[in-house]
């Protein structure tokens, strides 16, 4: 009499158990067609962050103008086109010509600092294991392959740059209906912790962009006035650089000083000593001035996980990841606190720890 009771028992559990496996073996699909998807996905995350920028410029509209949103959306669009025209064709002819002049001119740069160390035997072993112009010459079509793996064989570089634009335009436009779809898919009693959430989300990543962009604005100018003063040659190129890269933290700004200081070795060793000084000056006013101004609002991220997520992202995504690293570590570190730490430990960050 017991067996038919047993085989009762068991069928629920089997039951769960073939759910359990069911949920588990879709999480592994999703997590492989999201890797085959990661380029595509990581364009689609830059066309968030242009949305949410978008917005943010929207609602100040808004605020300060009686224009509905639809309008403020519409004047903001404007505004920035007739801003990037009008820079364009101030800078564009300046910026053309210095470009072309800085490629030539780093050739040789780079040669004459190989002159300057090779007077030092130390520097000379270093230099044997370093490839010669020929061998990079060569070697130049795989460097550029690797370099632009992030992007798929299908999607070149305009068409990137039309999906991350198509995104964020058809979002910021609608910003509200996308955010009320998602939300549901989310349980009906889940729904406000979930909006909640997602809210805190949308104003981190709007903080964190606000205040790369002011750092970014502020780093260029300061860097082209200051290396225009020192007598560095295409300073204004060298500041629009400093800018763009200013956008990745930690390895941004060594990269575009490198330029920099070549460009003023070929003058001469102390002027490149100052360019060094300069950038040095520009970034302590940026971490100990610029940042606490305007990331007043926006909660520090660990200096050490900037740095691993950014080696992670370019290691498995490429330099898209590697750019991208500081947002998506902003989004991941609210989805940790929140979804992890509040609501499935019951602890938080508000409150010290207990051993």
């Amino acid at each position: 009499m017991s067996l038919p009771h047993t085989a009762t028992e068991s069928s629920p559990r089997r039951g769960k158990n073939l759910f359990s496996s069911a949920r588990l073996l879709f999480i592994v699909l999703l997590l492989l067609l999201a890797w085959q998807a990661r380029e595509i996905l990581l364009l689609l995350f830059a066309g968030v962050l242009l949305a949410l920028l978008l917005s943010r410029l929207t609602e100040a509209v808004e605020k300060h103008t009686p224009l509905p949103r639809g309008a403020a959306y519409a004047a903001v669009l404007l505004l920035l086109t007739g801003v990037i025209v009008g820079v364009g064709w101030l800078l564009a002819p300046n910026v053309s010509q210095q470009v072309d002049e800085l490629t030539e001119r780093l050739p040789q740069a780079i040669d004459k600092l190989s002159e300057r160390i090779q007077e030092h035997r130390w520097a000379r072993e270093l230099l044997d294991q370093v490839p010669d112009r020929e061998q990079l010459h060569d070697a130049g079509p795989q460097v550029l392959q690797q370099a632009g793996s992030v992007l798929s064989s299908a999607v070149g570089m305009i068409g990137a740059a039309v999906v991350v634009l198509a995104t964020g335009l058809y979002l910021a436009a609608q910003l509200d209906l996308y955010r009320r779809g998602l939300l549901r898919l989310v349980p009906k009693s889940r729904r406000p912790r979930a909006n909640e959430i997602l809210q805190e989300v949308m104003q981190t990543l709007q903080n964190w962009l606000g205040a790369q962009f002011v750092s970014m604005a502020v780093i260029g100018v300061l860097t082209a006035l200051g290396l225009w003063l020192l007598g560095v040659p295409l300073a204004l190129t060298l500041g629009i650089l400093a800018a763009l890269l200013q956008f990745i933290p930690n390895f941004g700004p060594i990269l575009s000083a490198l330029p920099a200081v070549l460009l003023a070795l070929m003058e001469s060793p102390r002027l490149a000593l100052w360019v060094i000084l300069l950038y040095l000056g520009i970034q302590a006013v940026e971490s100990y001035l610029i940042t606490p101004l305007v990331q007043r609002r926006l909660a520090s991220l660990p200096p050490v996980l900037v740095i691993v997520s950014q080696i992670l992202g370019g290691v498995l995504f490429g330099f898209l990841g590697f750019a991208l690293a500081t947002p998506l570590l902003a989004l991941a570190l609210v989805l940790v606190k929140r979804l992890y730490v509040e609501d499935r430990i019951g602890d938080s960050f508000e409150k010290p720890i207990e051993a």
